[in-house]
Order: C-alpha cells, then sequence, then structure tokens
C-alpha cells in the first residue's frame, strides 16, 4: 500500500515535470518567433507573426531571411521579405542572392526591368557536382544562355573574352589565372561569368549548350569574411584538442585566405599560406599517403562530395573521431561513414538530414562547439550523478548482507530503502543535473572513446563511500541499540546515517577533481534548495506521526543528529583530502 502510493506521488510529480518542460519549449519558441516579428517591423519588413509561423512551418530560416533583408535595405536595396522567401523555396542561396542584387544595383542594373527585357525560359541550377548554373533568356536578336559558376569550369569553356569596347577577342587564360589568383588571395568568392548566344528556336537547356563556345564576360569577388563567432568557435575547439578543416567548393587561393583568417592550424606552404589541396590534386595522392597527408593539410579546395569519403575513411585509420558537415545528396555517404554527421538544417537537403546523425538548424559553426561544450557538460554531469548514486546502493547492500551474516537485527526495512532511494535521487541527485560547466571545459583534451565512464580513481572513491555509509551505519545502529533505544529509533538512525552522508557526497560531486571551496557556495542553488529539501523531508521522516506509520520510524534525541553529522563530515573531508591529493600529483607530474 505504501509502495503504492509513493509511486503514484512519483509518476504525478513525473508528468508535472514533463508539462512544464513543454510549456518551456513553447515559450521558448514564441520569444524567439516575436524577437524576429519585432526585428523586422523596426527594419521595416512589415510581416506578421502568422506569415512568420507559416513561412518557418515550409522550412523557411525566417531569421535568415529576415537578417537578410536587413543587410540589404542597408544597402539601399529595394527588396521584400517576400522576393527573398520565394528565393529560398527555389533553392537559391538567399544571402548569396541578396550579394547578387547589390552588386546589380551599384551596376546601375534593376532586377525587375532586366527579367522583363530578357525573360527567362530556362535554367540548369547549380550542382556542386558541375559547380555552375545557366539560364536561357529570350533576347531582341534571338536566345541568349548566360552562365555563371567556378573559374575552372568555365575558363576551359571559353573561347573568347569580352573587351572594353563590348567586343569578342582573344582569351589570355593566364591573365585571367593570375587576376583570379589575386583576387582569391583577400579572401574574395570568385565568379566567372559567360554567354553564348543561341537561335531563337532555342527553347531548352542541357549540360551540352554550355560545354565550349562560351564568351567569358568578367570575374566578380565577393567578400563573405569569416563570422566572428565562427572565428572564436575554432579557437575554442582548437583549445578542446579538435582540429578544424575546412572543405569547400571555393577556389584553393580563396579558401587558404579564409582558414588564415579563421585561424587554422595545419602545415604551411613555402609562401606560408596553410597547406591546402585541390580535388585534383587528392586524386593523385594515392590511399596510404593520403592519412598523412590529411592530418597535414587544413583546407581542401574545390573538393567533389565523393573525396569528402574518401578523406572521412583516411583520418578514421590514424585513430581520429571524424565529424562531417553536408548538405546535398552526394554528401551523404560521407555523412553516413563520419563518427558524427553534421547535415546543415537550413540548406541541407531530405536526403543529407537523413543520412545525418545530426541536424544543424541555424547552419552555423559555432553552433558546433556550443555542441561540443554542452555535451561535455552532460557527459560531466551524467558521471558526477553516477559516481553519487552507487555509494547508496553499495551502502545499503552491504548493510543488508553484513548483518544477515553477523546474524543482525535488520538495520533498515524495505519500505524505508524505498524511502532513501526515492527521495535521495529526487531531492539530491537530480539537483546535479543543473550544476553548470566547470571552468575550463573546453582546455581539456578530448576524452578516449574507450576510457570507462567510471575511471578506477572513481571506483574507489565509490567504494570507499560505500564503507563510510556501512561502517557508519552499522556502529551508530549498535550504538543506539547498546544505550537502550528500540529498533525503530534506531533503524531511523540508520536511515539518517545514508541521507546525511549522501548529502555530503553531493557536494563533493560537485567537482571531481577540484575542490568543491573553489565553486562557490551558490553557484548551483539547486544544490543548496534540494539539500534544505531534503533537510525538512528527513525531519519529517523522524518526527512526523503519519511518517511513523508510513515507514516505521520513529523520534531521535538531539545528541544522535551530531553523531549522524560526524559521520557526514568524516566522509565529507576524506574525499575532498583525496581529491586534493590527487590534484597536486597531477601538477607535479604536469611539471615533470
Amino acid at each position: 500500500m505504501n509502495a503504492t502510493l509513493l509511486a503514484a506521488v512519483s509518476f504525478q510529480m513525473i508528468l508535472l515535470a514533463l508539462v512544464l518542460l513543454v510549456g518551456l519549449v513553447f515559450l521558448i519558441l514564441l520569444f524567439n518567433f516575436f524577437t524576429i516579428f519585432i526585428r523586422a517591423w523596426v527594419s521595416g519588413a512589415y510581416v506578421g507573426l502568422i506569415e512568420l509561423a507559416a513561412m518557418r512551418l515550409r522550412g523557411v530560416p525566417v531569421g535568415l531571411v529576415v537578417d537578410n533583408y536587413i543587410n540589404a535595405r542597408k544597402s539601399g536595396l529595394d527588396v521584400s521579405v517576400d522576393q527573398l522567401n520565394v528565393h529560398f523555396l527555389a533553392g537559391g542561396d538567399v544571402s548569396m542572392v541578396v550579394r547578387a542584387l547589390i552588386a546589380a544595383q551599384k551596376a546601375g542594373i534593376e532586377a525587375e526591368s532586366a527579367a522583363q527585357q530578357w525573360p527567362r525560359l530556362d535554367v540548369i541550377p547549380f550542382e556542386s557536382e558541375h559547380m555552375y548554373m545557366a539560364t536561357l533568356h529570350r533576347a531582341d536578336d534571338g536566345h541568349v544562355i548566360y552562365v555563371k559558376g567556378s573559374v575552372e569550369r568555365l575558363l576551359d569553356r571559353c573561347e573568347t573574352v569580352l573587351d572594353r569596347e563590348g567586343k569578342e577577342a582573344p582569351l589570355d587564360r593566364e591573365a585571367v589565372a593570375k587576376a583570379v589568383e589575386e583576387m582569391a588571395s583577400q579572401g574574395l568568392r570568385v565568379l566567372a561569368f559567360a554567354r553564348r548566344r543561341v537561335p531563337p528556336d532555342h527553347a531548352r537547356l542541357s549540360h551540352g549548350d554550355v560545354s565550349g563556345g562560351l564568351v567569358l564576360l568578367g570575374l566578380q569577388g565577393m567578400i563573405d569574411p569569416p563570422r566572428p563567432e565562427a572565428i572564436r568557435a575554432v579557437r575554442e575547439c582548437q583549445n578542446a584538442g579538435i582540429e578544424v578543416k575546412m572543405i569547400t567548393g571555393d577556389h584553393q587561393g580563396t579558401a587558404a585566405a579564409i582558414a588564415r583568417q579563421l585561424g587554422l592550424r595545419g602545415g604551411q606552404g613555402s609562401d606560408g599560406q596553410p597547406v591546402a589541396f585541390t580535388g585534383q590534386q587528392l586524386e593523385q595522392i594515392p590511399d596510404d599517403r593520403l592519412p598523412a597527408e590529411a592530418e597535414r593539410a587544413a583546407v581542401f579546395a574545390r573538393v567533389a562530395p565523393e573525396q569528402k569519403l574518401r578523406l572521412v575513411r583516411a583520418l578514421q585509420t590514424r585513430g581520429h573521431v571524424v565529424a562531417m558537415t553536408g548538405d546535398g545528396v552526394n554528401d551523404a555517404p560521407a555523412l553516413k561513414q563520419a563518427d558524427i554527421g553534421v547535415a546543415m538544417g537550413i540548406t541541407g537537403t531530405e536526403v543529407a538530414k537523413g543520412a545525418a546523425d545530426m541536424i544543424l538548424t541555424d547552419d552555423n559553426f559555432a553552433s558546433i562547439e556550443a555542441a561540443v561544450e554542452e555535451g561535455r557538460n552532460v557527459f560531466d554531469n551524467l558521471t558526477k550523478f553516477i559516481t553519487w548514486t552507487m555509494p547508496t546502493n553499495g551502502g545499503e547492500g552491504l548493510i543488508i548482507l553484513l548483518s544477515v551474516f553477523l546474524g543482525l537485527t535488520l538495520p533498515v526495512l524495505p519500505v524505508q530503502l524505498l524511502w532513501v532511494n526515492m527521495s535521495t535521487s529526487l531531492l539530491l541527485g537530480l539537483m546535479l543535473v543543473f550544476e553548470p560547466k566547470e571552468a575550463g571545459i573546453m582546455a581539456r583534451p578530448p576524452r578516449d572513446p574507450a576510457q570507462p565512464i567510471l575511471t578506477r580513481l572513481l571506483v574507489l572513491r565509490i567504494v570507499l563511500v560505500s564503507l563510510f555509509i556501512t561502517a557508519g551505519a552499522l556502529a551508530l545502529f549498535e550504538w543506539e541499540l547498546f544505550l537502550g533505544a528500540g529498533d525503530a529509533q534506531a533503524r531511523t538512525v540508520v536511515v539518517n546515517v545514508i541521507v546525511v552522508v549522501e548529502a555530503f557526497y553531493l557536494l563533493n560531486c560537485r567537482s571531481l577533481s577540484r575542490p568543491v571551496f573553489a565553486l562557490g557556495a551558490f553557484s548551483n542553488p539547486w544544490v543548496v534548495g534540494g539539500i534544505a529539501a531534503m533537510v525538512a523531508a528527513q525531519l519529517l521522516f523522524t518526527y512526523a506521526p503519519f511518517m511513523h506509520a508510513l515507514f516505521h520510524s520513529a523520534p531521535i534525541r538531539g545528541v544522535t543528529w551530531v553523531k549522524i553529522i560526524g559521520v557526514g563530515m568524516l566522509a565529507f573531508a576524506t574525499v575532498e583530502f583525496k581529491k586534493w591529493r590527487e590534484s597536486r600529483r597531477q601538477a607535479v607530474a604536469a611539471k615533470a
């Protein structure tokens, strides 16, 4: 009956916690939408909350669209949120669309009038496999194909170049390559533009139409500097022992310049730039040499999706845990092969998301660093909870076993053990979940995946605290019986010994290596509140008549509390001393 009542109460508390959690998530989402709504209206984008919600349901990243709208308005570009929304749903890069529209406006070209004068008839969308996009337009003197894409893909397809007078002239490939290198060294993303005139009856586009005979119109350099949070995130990852490598479709020189701005580490070439390999160079590296070269290089440019899979396997052969990001359909094999596949939530395809282990909802590298930091904290807190809860079970088991083997009166009843396990887990152990990140959490080297959760040091600590609980409980139990106390009073003392030692040990477990006094008494107020609630619960357990009826407890003398607290303080001081001695040993070893 008592167990059924406690189980029902526990179920109600769990249900209430779930309701509160769902409500909290809803409030966070509502606050996020409201923040975007205010930013949009302040910037002149008159869009309603319902419209924002509808955009989000269709998979549109409303924050990204609004941010690019604000940037466009700052540049004097007359564009609406609806237009950017349409570009995204059509598979376009919203940021790139805004930059292209701004560049056209600076050149005196209005997008709407250009679209009316040269209506689009067909399109070949951009694909990483081809690295270009082509459109077919109706012109006054026939039809014309316009192509934009990587310089390497378009330059080989061009036969002539448009000079300053607008006339076709012989193409100087070396001069173009030199101009591209100069722009790329400044960190500019370089696009080549070309065209080809076709007869008026040419109504459909195919890749064969742009395989040759193109006229190079020019180059465009667009600056896309790394976000400050990305630079900080790369630095934090490196401090945490995580090597960051960049795989990009950009030009090799552009990629190397951006890598230098990001602070990527790796080997350096003769020019002082980070070592960068192109997809063509990777094809020439044999499999036995690729792992070493992949470790040495920080940048891989113009890499085909299938080469990402080869890079992942090469790094895994060196014993590395590899996380790979990707967004395209062809990235799926590499995402599947990687230990942690990360798909882009905004620009990623459904195939990439299905193959990934994690989806990056904001397409921001800083979120990966934040996830690593949060993951380390979750793992730390999980280890702390396991280290804390094991002595309870160990101590209780030893108390029962020794009492049976020694022929003693049973020191604790099953219903009392149920009370201890439920109350301490809820009021004490659960508080470790809210323990904040420890200082230097991102300055630690990565943990060996083969290492067990409980190290030898932690196992010894668990055994030590279990022995404290067992010895303290049995000793005070026999002592109380010797002083003339009844079985109910002596058992109440045993229950309080277990709980008090666990409360003191909870303070030890707030950090598994640092002294508790270095953490601050109120850095985790939940622990303080949990211990206070546990004290109140134990006072009820000890002195409330209805608890006596439920758990067969009895009041104890005030002087007995001194003995109980003494056992807890002795256990606390012993664990803190062992932590101090271990930290001193590690410090001496580090200096040596």
